[in-house]
C-alpha cells in the first residue's frame, strides 16, 4: 500500500505539472469544437489517432489545411449537441470564431470585452454515436473525450451517453458562471459525470473575472 501511495503522489506531482500527461495513456481522442485544431502538435507528440469535429464551415476549411500533414488526425465538418436533425442558430464570434456558440452571449464579455458575435447561420445538429456510425468510425481506437464547445458541453454528454463509459478520460472547457445564456456551469458537468461514473483528476483555471472562472476540466472513469 505505501509503494502504491508514493506511486500515487509521483503521478499526481507529474499532473500538476505538465496536465496533458494523461494523454500518455491513451490510444486516440475525439475532440469535439475542434477550432483550427491548435492542439494538433500535442496529439502527434503523443502519438493520437484524432478525430477532430468543427461546425463553421470557414474554420474546418483552416482545420483541414492544418492537418494535411497529420495523417493520424483526421477533420469533420458536423454541429455536435443531444440531438438528431435539430436547426439552430449558431453564433460565430469574431475571435475566428474561438468563442462561437449555439448560446448567446450573457457574462463572456466580462472577461473577453473585445469579443462580439460576427453573424449567425443556421447549422443542423447531430449526436456524437450517430456522427460516429454515419462515418463509419471505430470506437475503439478513441479512449478519451474532449471539448470545447462553448456552453453546450453537456448536451454533448447526454447525446453520448450510451457510449461514456467506452472513455477514460473526459476533458472539458467550463465556466462558473453564465457565460452564454443558458449555458452548462462546472457544477453540472461534475453532476452529470459522477453519475455516469467519472470523478475529477484536475482543473486548471485559465481565465477570471467579477463573474467567475473559466477551466480546463480533466475527469477519469473510476467504476
Amino acid at each position: 500500500m505505501r509503494i502504491f501511495n508514493r506511486f500515487a503522489r509521483k503521478m499526481g506531482s507529474w499532473f500538476k505539472k505538465d496536465p496533458d500527461r494523461f494523454l500518455e495513456e491513451l490510444r486516440g481522442v475525439i475532440h469535439v469544437g475542434a477550432n483550427t485544431g491548435q492542439e494538433r502538435d500535442l496529439y502527434k507528440h503523443y502519438n493520437l489517432d484524432v478525430i477532430w469535429v468543427e461546425p463553421i464551415p470557414e474554420v474546418y476549411e483552416t482545420l483541414k489545411k492544418n492537418l494535411e500533414a497529420y495523417d493520424r488526425q483526421k477533420s469533420f465538418q458536423y454541429l455536435i449537441t443531444d440531438k438528431e436533425n435539430e436547426k439552430y442558430d449558431f453564433n460565430v464570434a469574431d475571435n475566428d470564431g474561438a468563442s462561437s456558440s449555439i448560446f448567446d452571449f450573457k457574462y463572456h464579455k466580462d472577461i473577453w470585452p473585445g469579443v462580439g458575435i460576427q453573424r449567425t447561420i443556421s447549422l443542423e445538429s447531430i449526436t456524437l454515436p450517430a456522427f460516429l456510425k454515419k462515418e463509419n468510425i471505430n470506437i475503439d481506437k478513441y479512449d478519451a473525450l474532449i471539448m470545447d464547445t462553448q456552453g453546450s458541453e453537456l448536451l454533448v454528454l447526454q447525446g453520448a451517453e450510451e457510449m461514456l463509459g467506452h472513455f477514460r478520460y473526459i476533458k472539458t472547457e467550463v465556466s462558473d458562471f453564465e457565460s452564454y445564456e443558458g449555458c452548462c456551469q462546472v457544477d453540472d458537468i461534475q453532476k452529470y459525470l459522477a453519475s455516469q461514473g467519472f470523478r475529477e483528476h484536475a482543473r486548471n483555471l485559465f481565465a477570471t473575472r467579477r463573474s467567475g472562472n473559466y477551466y480546463d476540466i480533466w475527469y477519469r472513469k473510476v467504476v
